[in-house]
C-alpha cells in the first residue's frame, strides 16, 4: 500500500512539473511563433496547464476563454481547422465531424479528463489505419488524465455517501425551514457504516481509495465485482470478488466506480436495484450513463432501495424539473468529484505535458493505446 501511495504522489509531481527540454528543443523554442505547432484549447483550463504551455515556447495556442460556457459547436469546428493539437475537456464531443474539420494536421488530442467516453475511439482508430495504409509514421496520439484525481474523487464519494445515508441534505432543509421541532425518536434516522458491507462496482485506484477511507468507520466487509478478479488491488483492502448479483444482494452501500463503455451502459438498472436491500444506499461518482435513471427513480420512489447519491447524471446539467430532484432520498451534485484546486491544476498540467510530449513524438505520461 505504501508503494502505491508513493507512486501516486510521484505521478502528481510529474504531472505538475514543467517538462525538461534538451538543447535541440530549446533551439526549437526560439523559432518564430508563426512556425510553431498550432494548438486549440476548448476551455479556460486551470493556470498550471496554461503556464506549462506558455513557458515551453514549443507551441502557439488559442483558447475559448471561458470556464462558464462551453465553446459553441460551430465555433469549435471552425477553430480546429488545421491545428496540430487539441486540448479538450469532457464537454466536447470528439467525433468524425470534428476530426474531419481539423484535417490531416491534427497529430495530438489531449483531454483533461479521466473518462474518455466523449472521444470517438472508433473514429480515431479508423484514422490510424488510414494513415498506416499510406505509410505515415503515426496517427492521432491521445492523452488523458487518470490517477491524479484519485484522492479527490474518493473523498467526494465518501462525502456524498455520508450525506445520503445520514440524510444531511434533508436535515439542513428541515433546520432552515422550521421543520426542526421537538426531539423525536426516529426523525431523520439513517444508516451507519459500522458493521456494514460495502460493495464496489469496478475496482481500480479510486475504488481502493474509497475503501481505504471507509475502513476506519468499522466497515465489516468489502466486496467488489469487475470484468475479472483483481487480486493485487483487492488484497490492499481485503476485498472479496463476487458476481454482480451477489454485489447487489450483499451490499449495504454500493459505490459505482466503473468506466462508461458499451458493456457498462445502464448496467445499473431495474435488474440490479430489484436485488438490492430496501435499506441499501446507491452511490455513483463514475459516469451518469452507467445508470438507467428511470429505473433508479422507480427504485427510490417505491422504497426498493433506501437512497442514492449521484455526482454524475444524464444529461449534465440535469434539468431542474427532472423527477429525481423531487425525491428526498436522492442527493444530486453537479459533477464535482475532482473539484479541488490541487487536483484540477494537476489535471491541466498533465494534459499540457501529454500534449507537448505527443507533439515531440515522445511517450506521453498518460496516453491511450488505440
Amino acid at each position: 500500500m505504501w508503494c502505491s501511495r508513493v507512486a501516486l504522489n510521484r505521478l502528481q509531481r510529474i504531472a505538475v512539473a514543467p517538462l525538461t527540454v534538451s538543447g535541440n528543443v530549446r533551439r526549437t523554442m526560439q523559432k518564430e511563433m508563426s512556425t510553431l505547432p498550432r494548438v486549440y484549447i476548448t476551455r479556460q483550463i486551470p493556470p498550471e496547464g496554461l503556464k506549462i504551455l506558455r513557458e515551453s515556447g514549443q507551441v502557439q495556442y488559442e483558447l475559448w476563454d471561458s470556464d462558464d460556457v462551453p465553446v459553441p459547436r460551430k465555433e469549435l469546428l471552425e477553430k480546429v481547422k488545421g491545428v496540430d493539437a487539441l486540448l479538450c475537456v469532457l464537454t466536447e464531443k470528439i467525433d468524425a465531424e470534428l476530426l474531419d474539420a481539423a484535417g490531416p494536421n491534427l497529430k495530438v488530442l489531449s483531454t483533461m479528463s479521466v473518462g474518455f467516453d466523449h472521444l470517438s475511439l472508433d473514429e480515431l482508430k479508423k484514422r490510424l489505419v488510414n494513415l498506416l495504409c499510406v505509410r505515415a509514421c503515426m496517427g492521432i496520439r491521445v492523452g488523458y488524465t487518470p490517477d491524479v484525481l484519485t484522492d479527490s474523487v474518493a473523498e467526494l464519494t465518501v462525502a456524498v455517501l455520508l450525506a445520503t445515508s445520514r440524510r444531511l441534505i434533508e436535515a439542513t432543509h428541515e433546520a432552515k425551514t422550521g421543520g426542526w421541532g421537538t426531539w423525536r425518536t426516529l426523525w431523520l434516522c439513517g444508516y451507519e457504516l459500522a458493521n456494514s458491507t460495502v460493495g464496489i462496482m469496478g475496482l481500480g485506484r479510486i475504488g481502493v481509495a474509497i475503501a481505504e477511507r471507509l475502513s476506519p468507520f468499522k466497515v465489516k466487509k468489502f466486496i467488489y465485482t469487475d470484468v475479472a478478479p483483481r487480486p493485487e488491488l483487492a488484497s490492499i483492502i481485503n476485498a472479496e470478488y463476487v458476481s454482480m448479483d451477489e454485489l447487489a444482494k450483499q451490499s449495504d452501500f454500493l459505490a459505482v466506480c466503473c468506466a462508461l463503455t458499451p458493456e457498462t451502459k445502464e448496467i445499473c438498472n431495474k435488474n440490479l436495484f430489484s436485488k438490492m436491500k430496501n435499506t441499501s444506499i446507491f452511490i455513483n461518482t463514475s459516469r451518469g450513463g452507467v445508470v438507467n435513471q428511470e429505473d433508479l427513480y422507480d427504485a427510490l420512489s417505491t422504497g426498493q432501495i433506501a437512497g442514492a447519491g449521484l455526482d454524475v447524471t444524464v444529461p449534465e446539467p440535469l434539468p431542474t424539473n427532472h423527477p429525481l430532484f423531487s425525491l428526498k432520498n436522492c442527493v444530486i451534485l453537479p459533477h464535482i468529484a475532482s473539484a479541488s484546486y490541487t487536483t484540477r491544476n494537476a489535471m491541466s498540467a498533465l494534459a499540457a505535458n501529454n500534449l507537448l510530449l505527443g507533439l515531440r513524438g515522445e511517450p506521453m505520461i498518460k496516453g491511450l493505446q488505440l
